[in-house]
């Protein structure tokens, strides 16, 4: 449900009438729950279902021993994967509920999608000219773009769709399309593995490893990541229906950029020389675009952090610590020091404030609502709880 606009904030967020409060006088409030992880833990429990399914026609088609082969090799670029994920999404983490859904809606539901069709496609073309055979050009080019990238941007939407309050901009689009694709790409990468190993054997094997793991990883994350970004520039933008318009935009994108990869691959003369003239430049483009959006996410933090510790929110100090790389290494270095240990209270604190910061700078633009203003104080509550538990 969509709530009504608020007018633009004052830069200037209200006074704090307690500067230096006694946060354990009064019992705490509860926190804020999040409304989408009913939504998370119905989508989770599907993904599971269909990934059971999945696997199980997997096992069928390929073999049991060729299915566990194909599934370890499979690994090796989901941790590549992730591990440039969990790098962009340090900033403003997301919670872990948010992440399963999306690994699982791109594991199982997409993949099962994509099998699906081209199950229909096949019967259609089986029906119409009895005999032939699927054109595979036309497969890969035309039909496996569209169906895959459909599939994997309706969850990165559903996700927007109920879990607004994690879904801030551009920069968690991009988290959460990259983490879909990922969970795509793995249960594809098992299936290509394992049937290059069961037709061609060691050999074959060897030459789709490294094309498909080591070459292009982040194939689908590039193409997934069209979607996610345009959602996220939708969200920032104030969200509401017009996101929709934002998703198939970035949807049309991923397509495109899917179809020319694919059709390098099908239709070149030279296929490497494309991969790095073609390929590679489009690669490095996203890096450097992932760069410029992790740090425009960090100046955001920081000058709305300043506003509260101009009210007396925070202070120098805690602003220098949550609003800049090095604070944050600092900080979570003094959690661990403590006995005991301190870095889950640390962590929280940092990603209640983040969000606040993040919170703050919708309503300042003017394409806050209601919801915006509402969690404004919860998380500033939240800060405070933070804040207590670490010193108390």
């Amino acid at each position: 449900m969509s709530h009504a606009p608020v007018p633009a904030q004052n830069p200037r967020p209200a006074q704090n009438p307690t500067p230096s409060p006694s946060l354990w006088a009064a019992p705490p409030p509860p926190r804020a729950r999040s409304g989408g992880v009913a939504f998370a833990i119905v989508g989770i429990l599907l993904g599971v279902i269909i990934g059971l399914l999945v696997l199980a026609y997997l096992a069928v088609a390929l073999g049991v021993s060729a299915l566990a082969v194909g599934s370890l090799l499979a690994l090796v670029p989901l941790a590549i994967v992730l591990l440039a994920v969990r790098w962009v999404d340090r900033w403003e983490p997301e919670p872990r509920w948010a992440l399963w859904f999306a690994f699982l809606w791109g594991a199982a539901v997409s993949v099962a999608v994509a099998l699906i069709v081209d199950l229909g496609v096949q019967l259609l073309l089986a029906f119409a000219e009895p005999g032939g055979s699927p054109n595979e050009a036309m497969a890969a080019v035309v039909q496996a773009p569209i169906v895959e990238e459909t599939a994997k941007g309706i969850g990165v939407l559903l996700l927007y769709a109920f879990s607004r309050s994690h879904f801030d901009g551009p920069v968690d689009g991009l988290v959460y399309a990259a983490t879909v694709a990922a969970g795509f790409a793995f249960t594809e990468n098992i299936l290509y593995f394992g049937a290059a190993l069961a037709e061609g054997g060691i050999g074959e094997l060897g030459a789709v490893f490294v094309v498909r793991g080591l070459f292009s990883p982040f194939a689908h994350v590039l193409f997934t990541a069209c979607t996610g970004l345009l959602i996220g520039v939708g969200a920032r933008r104030g969200g509401g229906v017009g996101v929709v318009g934002w998703f198939l935009l970035g949807l049309a994108a991923a397509v495109l950029l899917h179809a020319l990869w694919n059709g390098s691959l099908t239709f070149a003369d030279d296929a490497i020389g494309l991969y790095f003239t073609v390929q590679v430049p489009i690669f490095i483009g996203a890096v450097l675009l992932t760069f410029f959006l992790r740090r425009q996410e960090m100046r955001v933090t920081r000058a709305r952090l300043d506003e509260y510790a101009a009210v007396g929110w925070f202070s120098t100090a805690e602003v220098e610590m949550l609003a800049t790389p090095a604070g944050r290494r600092r900080a979570r270095a003094w959690a661990r020091s403590q006995t005991p240990p301190r870095t889950a209270l640390m962590r929280r604190l940092i990603a209640d404030a983040t969000h606040l910061a993040f919170n703050r700078h919708v309503l300042v633009s003017g394409r806050g609502d209601v919801r915006h203003v509402t969690d404004e104080r919860l998380l500033l509550d939240a800060v405070a709880l933070d804040r207590a538990a670490l010193l108390r």
